[in-house]
């Protein structure tokens, strides 16, 4: 990626310890999960003009920091999935009382109902599971490029595509990103009319991570699909977080993902399954993009395990959203109301929001531990160092973690943190 206004070595680098990768001593050791499963994949290059000693606090090894974390009463963070086979004997477990039986290769009721359900909810003809999001998306770029013949894809400076998947779409399929827009604010029409490129297809997250989870206002977002409509660009929405936006728009999914030529929504963000993804398009789409996920590899002998994972959570996820996001409207009101805090976006828009501190990483992550042992609230899964110096930030979402903490007291948790400032 060439982008003068942040490079994604840059990128990479300053967002390592939001990770948490950096809280180990060598990158040969497993980094803990941050509390945000999107990061997992991260690697850090380390951060560019920061002395070793800084960069480097004390090991902590992975156990302990698992064994910190889950010694908590409540989260901040996403806490990830437990990891120590429970949840495996959940899926099995549902799947018998279900009276579900496996497929193959993706044939089978169960899997093809689930299919069915989700082209249903968000209003297409058919849908695909897939096994990763990343495959998903390379699937439809593909698929859109073959079509009209042009290899250039408009995306958000802090698209997916180019901070996480190691130029999968360049290597893999031929395609050429072009940054549309700011860093700082969601994708909008006026920046696929200014393209200077022709564009064969335009990829826009639903919300913005790294925005803190901001969504263009439902006016922006119709005038941006007719644009693309009326240029004949292919519209695709990562809608890895798209469960989370329909609060704040207030519609159906149907309605939000109306005017899309795709959408590819994710089952283990918010829904908390293992992982797998479904993509949605109209029929002749989706009859290529099965062929495509043969030739990815993707075509794995059973999927009901995976679709099992996010069938038995999926609709008390979604019913739980709208608390999720009420709850973080009033968090993030009493967190801002310290001066020495920064929220984003204010007002929250999702059941996300990154807050700025000044401070060291460091320094923040030993008070988290300290609070951790105190308290039993993680507040934090690490701290990134922002191009302010400084200055880092960290990432929260509440979910099911948050449990039955009251908000005044994650509030007050969380601004402990500043007795380390």
């Amino acid at each position: 990626m060439k982008d003068s206004r942040f490079s994604r070595a840059e990128f990479l680098g300053l967002t390592s310890l939001l990770a948490g990768s950096t809280l180990f001593p060598t990158r040969s050791q497993a980094a803990p999960d941050g509390g945000t499963p999107s990061l997992r994949t991260v690697k850090s290059p380390g951060l560019a003009g920061v002395p070793a000693a800084e960069a480097a606090p004390k090991p902590v090894s992975q156990a302990e920091y698992e064994q910190l974390r889950k010694g908590c009463t409540a989260s901040l963070p996403v806490a990830s999935t437990s990891d120590d086979g429970a949840e495996y004997v959940r899926i099995g477990e549902w799947m018998q009382r279900q009276k579900l039986t496996s497929d193959f290769y993706g044939n089978g009721d169960f899997v093809q109902a689930f299919e069915k359900k989700l082209a249903d909810l968000l209003g297409f003809e058919d849908a695909c599971f897939m096994p990763t999001g990343t495959m998903a998306q390379l699937i439809a770029l593909r698929i859109y490029a073959d079509a009209s013949n042009v290899r250039t894809v408009g995306v958000h400076p802090s698209s997916h595509h180019v901070l996480h998947e190691d130029d999968a779409y360049s290597v893999l399929h031929q395609l050429r990103a072009v940054n549309l827009g700011p860093w700082t604010r969601p994708l909008l029409a006026e920046d696929v009319v200014q393209a200077r490129d022709t564009l064969g297809s335009v990829s826009v997250e639903l919300p913005v991570r790294w925005l803190g989870g901001q969504l263009q206002t439902w006016e922006q977002l119709q005038e941006l699909k007719r644009t693309c409509r009326d240029k004949k660009v292919k519209l695709h929405m990562d809608g890895a977080r798209l469960w989370e936006s329909q609060p704040f728009y207030g519609r159906s999914y149907a309605d939000i993902c109306k005017g899309f030529d795709s959408v590819y929504v994710s089952f283990y963000k918010m829904v908390g399954g293992i992982g797998g993804a479904m993509l949605v398009g109209n029929r002749d789409f989706i009859k290529e993009s099965r062929v495509w996920r043969h030739r990815h590899g993707g075509n794995l002998f059973h999927l009901a395990p995976l679709v099992a994972s996010a069938a038995m959570r999926f609709d008390a996820a979604l019913t739980a959203i709208p608390g999720y996001v009420k709850r973080a409207k009033a968090l993030t009101t009493l967190i801002a109301a310290d001066s020495r805090v920064t929220v984003l976006p204010q007002p929250v828009q999702t059941n996300m929001f990154h807050v700025f501190l000044r401070g060291s990483p460091q320094v923040y992550s030993r008070q988290r531990d300290r609070i951790a042992r105190e308290d039993r609230v993680w507040v934090a899964g690490g701290f990134g160092q922002t191009r302010v110096p400084g200055v880092v930030s960290t990432e929260l979402q509440v979910s099911e973690g948050l449990g039955s903490i009251s908000d005044a007291d994650a509030a007050r948790a969380f601004l402990r943190l500043l007795e380390a400032a």
